[in-house]
């Protein structure tokens, strides 16, 4: 028999050479460097995370932000902001453009930065030198003080929350020329000089006045500058009574823990306030967001407020779209997938892990498809049943519970090989670190060739390969049957159903940033 490596097939041979290694040590592909930015972009925070630090996220970031035409850069940074929700990184990408070509800066910098806090954060990134400058300059200056010049009374009033800088220290910073007597009034105000109060907004007069007496009507102001203030239980209750849907899904154990959850009233409010549909998509709910909210709740959180949580989720994905033929969803559950999706940042480390994400991802698709088959993997397929009746929440916490091992992104596809499958999507949820399965030579890696295999039994099958991870290689190499996602925003759900109809090629995420109108 001859030498089947040296004489292997056509399709053999032609599969894709595995040209890294990824933090495993494993062979992998590496991406494009527009498709690498993608990646990292919507999947990076700056934290520290099982298998890199900071400093190597920010090193590599800063790299392939250097390297892409400045127009990818400035796509990316705005697409990453609208569509991935990110915080940290938009800004950063924004920054790094601000040294790389001031015209498209200024016109992604609305897009960017599109609320106080977004302004705060491009100032502290700007100012520490790590995009290679540590004053704002001229461009950065001018797009700083006309934000400020132009942003309403309660725009700059939630942009006064905060510090480090704190909005006083960007108003000293780039000394904007406001327009009117009453914007020169409330910059004053703002930053602590003495100014005549009967120019200042009503509510903060308002605040002012309470402030000083202890008395009267609760002002019209940031919730967090209210509680500054002592407040009455009451007083609390009209805050929550007031609040947006993100504020009160923000502060829950806050309304617990001043006794506006003891009264039953005001309970069953909150509640309906959580699940209310119209509110959730006024408020462009991000699934994430609302588990991570659910796994914040204090032990003592009232039931009626746990199950509107599991109701606003259900709203959150209802229209997961639904997939034809047969679906097969793999969360990877190994212990890579333990670490923080914010990344270890002291102070502001969240409770939802990777796992968390990769488990509420499989759970929304079988929510939206029943018959989906969920295999939970790490070195090996971790074999249980999940209820499609069940919330998203609770099947979640199933998989999420399973966590630990190696990772070994191929034991899904060989359990299918075994079990005689030929399915029509693979979806592969996971941070791509496979190790535990032998890889290299130039056949590709373990995972591609066990989709090969997969492929012959049905050569319409595609694979979906979600990135939840800052890492940037995959096992996969994209092609027109094989789609590389990174992120886990709510669009993820209409890239894989356009992908799986045959609506988008494998080029076709990165190709929605590039269709960005910068």
């Amino acid at each position: 028999m001859a030498n089947k490596s040296l004489f292997a097939s056509i399709k053999g041979r032609f599969m894709p050479v595995p040209d890294t290694t990824n933090f495993a040590g494993a062979t992998a592909y590496s991406y494009l460097d527009t498709h690498a930015l993608a990646q990292v972009a919507m999947t990076g925070t700056f934290g520290a995370t099982f298998y890199q630090d900071p400093m190597q996220e920010l090193t590599r970031v800063l790299d392939l932000a250097n390297k892409v035409d400045p127009l990818v850069l400035a796509k990316t940074a705005v697409y990453v902001r609208e569509n991935g929700h990110m915080k940290d990184m938009p800004a950063f990408l924004l920054a790094v453009l601000a040294g790389r070509d001031p015209v498209l800066f200024q016109r992604a910098f609305g897009r960017v930065v599109d609320n106080g806090k977004m302004l705060r954060t491009f100032v502290q990134i700007m100012r520490s030198g790590q995009t290679g400058r540590k004053s704002l300059g001229s461009a950065p200056k001018r797009m700083v003080a006309n934000w400020l010049n132009t942003a309403s009374d309660w725009a700059l009033l939630q942009a006064n929350v905060g510090s480090n800088p704190s909005l006083a220290d960007v108003i000293k910073m780039v000394h904007p020329k406001p327009e009117t007597a009453a914007r020169a009034t409330l910059f004053a105000w703002i930053i602590g000089r003495p100014c005549d109060v009967a120019l200042l907004p009503t509510q903060v007069q308002d605040f002012i006045a309470f402030k000083n007496s202890g008395k009267g009507t609760l002002p019209d102001m940031p919730f967090q500058m209210l509680t500054q203030l002592p407040l009455t239980t009451k007083q609390w209750s009209t805050i929550a009574e007031n609040a947006s849907w993100h504020m009160t899904r923000m502060n829950l154990n806050t309304f617990l823990r001043h006794g506006v959850l003891d009264n039953a009233k005001m309970c069953a409010y909150v509640a309906a306030v959580l699940r209310d549909p119209a509110r959730i998509a006024k408020a462009r709910v991000f699934p994430y967001q609302l588990m991570t909210a659910y796994q914040a709740l204090s032990p003592e959180m009232p039931e009626p407020i746990r199950a509107a949580m599991h109701d606003a989720m259900e709203l959150s994905v209802r229209n997961v779209p639904r997939l034809s033929g047969q679906v097969v969803v793999c969360p990877d559950i190994s212990a890579s997938m333990s670490g923080a999706v914010t990344g270890f940042r002291k102070g502001a480390t969240t409770a939802t892990r990777f796992v968390d994400v990769a488990g509420l991802v499989s759970a929304a698709l079988l929510r939206g498809n029943p018959s989906v088959t969920v295999l939970p993997f790490e070195v090996k397929v971790r074999e249980m049943r999940l209820e499609p009746r069940d919330t998203i929440l609770t099947n979640a916490a199933r998989l999420a519970e399973q966590w630990g091992g190696g990772t070994n992104c191929t034991a899904p596809l060989e359990w299918l090989l075994a079990k005689g499958r030929a399915p029509d999507l693979v979806i592969m949820v996971s941070d791509n670190q496979s190790w535990a399965h032998a890889q290299g030579g130039t056949m590709g890696t373990a995972m591609m060739r066990a989709w090969e295999k997969l492929k012959k039994r049905n050569p319409r099958a595609k694979l979906v390969c979600i990135d939840i991870a800052p890492y940037g290689t995959t096992q996969a190499k994209e092609r027109d049957d094989v789609l590389n996602i990174g992120g886990f925003s709510d669009t993820v759900f209409d890239q894989i159903a356009a992908f799986a109809a045959g609506e988008m090629g494998a080029d076709h995420w990165v190709g929605q940033i590039a269709a960005v109108d910068v």
